[in-house]
Formats: structure tokens, sequence, C-alpha cells
């Protein structure tokens, strides 16, 4: 049996289903090979022959010129069990299946997945499938999703695990838009007829590239060896996973969209937090998370810092810390003697550091950045979130991110609020200059404490 390793590495491909339409699925994934530039050998196979941006469609796969390592199927249903046994014959190593109409669909979907399932086993292929978009290596430049892009293929540290054909595609094209947040790897499972989680998992856990895994998965195909090698692939690198179906409702849902099993949530949470998975809330906590975790140092305790104006989100996001087992630093006397140089209360001097109405006094700039360096430089604090108004010139910021990547040792988070046009001009200008950015403070308390819980599991922390 051929290993994921080979298939993700495959220079050579074909695209059964190929179409000289340029609006159709097989046209438009070659036309994204030619503009990528990847640089493997690509062929269609069509029936009635011809070509389309610049690759010629054979009308048998036997009758294609070159080794062929990677089919992608964009065909009916009834017709991958025929192209699978050609497949075989020509030594294919692996094949991604994008076809629907499968096990999700009722019983005569079934007894076509029930079909390739013994190809692929007798035959020692690789499936991806049915009913994905499949694979991305942006490495080679390799990819079989025809809604992939050029910057969904500009190389990153993220690895990224999907269940869901649509969601893979939409997904892995909304994080590579993000500067710094390009995928290493992505890998699309859909019904899982042959590679399931667990295989992809340990693929992306001795993946040099990746270096943080995320994942969309709405049922685990045996349990007892996804925690196995979940335990040991957290002990490396953080496992975000985003998991669909947590309610009967949901869990009802996802049997007609991959065809997937219902999992009692309780045991399922607690295995998964035993093994040392991050479990993400929504789409916006894992990407918050992904920020936190690509951009920031790991935090070495538990022990928080709050900057704030705003003695509300300070006190949400004490109760939110709280609730995670996080704690507030207290702070060093020394620090304590910096602060009220520039705060006059000495109430606002502890944890949360209040800079209100200091900062009219003596300024936002002078006032944040003296708060900030002594934050950085007490030992005490972990970690700092820097809650605040958004600035009309988001270049106000710039002595502050000088002093965070000067004392790079702890991980801080920027929290700020006000009119749209400045909070997204702010997000971007702090994005683009790898500090993590959130609306509402509490989010990024809910980022320190996955890092904290994946840092105590590191050996080296």
């Amino acid at each position: 049996m051929y290993s994921v390793k080979e298939v993700m590495e495959s220079r050579n491909m074909v695209v059964f289903g190929a179409s000289r339409n340029p609006e159709k699925p097989g046209a438009v994934l070659l036309k994204l090979l030619r503009d990528t530039e990847f640089k493997g050998k690509v062929a269609g196979v069509n029936p009635q022959g011809g070509e389309i941006h610049g690759f010629h469609f054979y009308r048998k796969l036997d009758k294609v010129p070159f080794s062929v390592e990677l089919a992608v199927m964009l065909i009916p249903p009834q017709a991958v069990p025929v192209a699978l046994k050609d497949c075989a014959r020509k030594g294919v190593k692996g094949v991604v299946i994008s076809s629907e109409g499968f096990a999700e669909v009722g019983a005569e979907g079934e007894q076509y997945q029930v079909e390739v399932r013994k190809i692929l086993r007798s035959s020692g292929m690789r499936g991806f499938g049915p009913n994905t978009l499949g694979l991305v290596n942006t490495a080679t430049g390799l990819t079989t999703s025809y809604i992939a892009n050029e910057r969904t293929l500009k190389p990153g540290p993220i690895g990224f695990i999907a269940q869901s054909g649509i969601f893979v595609g939409g997904m892995l094209r909304y994080l590579s838009s993000f500067e710094g947040l390009q995928l290493s790897k992505g890998l699309g499972l859909g019904n899982k007829v042959d590679v399931d989680e667990s295989d992809a998992l340990t693929y992306l856990m001795e993946d040099e590239a990746t270096r943080i895994i995320g994942m969309y998965l709405e049922d685990i195909r045996e349990g007892p060896r996804f925690l196995e090698v979940a335990k040991k692939a957290a002990l490396q690198k953080p496992i975000l996973l985003l998991k669909g179906g947590r309610t009967p409702l949901g869990a009802r849902s996802t049997a007609s969209h991959t065809g997937s099993l219902a999992m009692d949530e309780a045991v399922v949470n607690g295995a998964l937090r035993q093994a040392g998975v991050l479990r993400m809330a929504g789409i916006d906590d894992l990407m918050g998370t992904l920020m936190g975790f690509r951009w920031m140092p790991l935090p070495k305790g538990g022990q928080i810092a709050l900057v704030t104006y705003s003695g509300a989100q300070a006190i949400m996001s004490i109760d939110v810390a709280s609730e995670l087992g996080l704690g507030l630093a207290g702070l060093q006397a020394k620090t304590h003697e910096r602060l009220s140089r520039i705060i006059s209360s000495v109430s606002k001097t502890r944890n949360p550091v209040d800079m209100f109405p200091d900062m009219i006094v003596h300024g936002f700039e002078k006032t944040t950045t003296k708060i900030l360096r002594a934050l950085l430089e007490d030992d005490g604090v972990h970690g700092i979130i820097f809650i605040s108004f958004a600035r009309p010139r988001a270049e106000n910021f710039l002595p502050h991110l000088e002093i965070i990547q000067k004392h790079k040792k702890k991980p801080v988070f920027f929290s700020l609020i006000g009119m749209k046009e400045d909070v997204e001009s702010n997000r971007a200008f702090l994005e683009a200059n790898g500090i993590p950015f959130y609306l509402f403070p509490e989010m990024a308390v809910r980022v320190f404490a996955c890092m904290w819980h994946h840092a105590r599991r590191v050996p080296e922390i």
C-alpha cells in the first residue's frame, strides 16, 4: 500500500473528466495547474479526446504516454470503479475522487463506495474522498482543488485537514488570504473511503513544513487510533480541531453530508482534551487561535496581564480567564514603581492596568508604551492583552510593534474597538506586522489559554 506522503509528493497526474468547456471543473483545474506552473506532467482523460489550456486529453488512461502517480476523478459515481481499475493497471499511487453521489446519498451510492473501497484495498492505491476537492501541496504547487488559487498555493506553515469538500476549498482560500497564514499542505477527506483523519494527521505530524495543524471533522473513525496519533502529534505541534455535528440536529445533518455517524460529544470532548487536541468553538475561534500560534511565542505560564481603558472589558476578560483556569499576574514591586511614574492612581497600577485618564495627561503613545515595556520585562507576566480604542492612524502603533519585537519572549494580543473603518485599518496594520488582533478581548484570553494548554505538553517548555 502506498503512503500518504508518496501521494502528496506526486509529480505526474491525470484528470478524469477533463473538459473543453472552460467553465467545467476539469477545465478550471487544468487552467489553475497551468497558471501556477505546476512542474509535473499533466494530462486529461476524456473519451472524446481534445485539449484545453495546453493540456492534451487521452481517450483512455493506458494511452497516456508517461507514468501517472495521481488521478483526479471528476466523473459520475457509476464511472469511478472502472476508472479505478484502469488506474491500478497503470500503477497510479493515489486517487482523489471529487465526485458526489456516494454513501452520503443512500443505498445505491453506498454500493458504489463499497466497490471503490475494495478496489483500493486490493490494489494498494490510496484514495481521498469521495466528495472532496482533495489535495494541496504548496511545496510543489500540486493541487486537485478547482477552487484553489495562486495565493492558496503560496507556501506557509499551516497544515489543514477537512472532511468537507467545499469547506476545505473555501476555508483554505480564506485562510491563505491573511498574510502569514498560508498553507503547507491541505488534505480533503470527504467520505473517507480510504484515507482518514488518522492517516492525514500522521502525515502532517511528520511533515517538516507544517508547524500548526488545523482540522475540520464531522466524525472520527477508529477513535482509539486517532487519539493515539493525536497524543503523539500534540507533543510536537498544536492541533486545532473544529468539529461539526456537536448537537443531535447537527449530527443528523452530517449523515447526509459525508455519510458520517453521530458521536457522544461529552465522551469526544474528554478524550480529545486528554490527547492534547485543542477544540475550537467556531471558525472565528479557529482563525484567531491560528494567529496566536503563528505569530507569538508560547507562554511559560498561565498568568496574564491586562492593559485597559475599560473596566467592563477587563472584568469580562477576567471572568473568561477564570473559567479557563488562568490567573491574573501579580506584578513585581519594581513594575508597580515603573507604572507609578506614568499612572497617578496606585489602584490603577495593579493588574488590570488602567491607562485612563493618565493617557490624556501624558499622551497615548507615552503612556501605553511605558506600560507595555514594564509588563514585558516583568517575569511574573506570561502574556499581555492590550485593550484600547482603535486609532485614526494605524501607524500610531508602530512604537508598540518595535517594543514587542524587541522583547518577543511572551505573547501579546491587541483588542481594539471604535469606528469600523479605524478598527479595520488597525487590524490590517497589526496583522501585517505579525500581531494577533481581536475585536473583543475575551477571544484573546481564549487563544492564550489554548497556547498555554499546548505549552504545558511540549517537552521543552
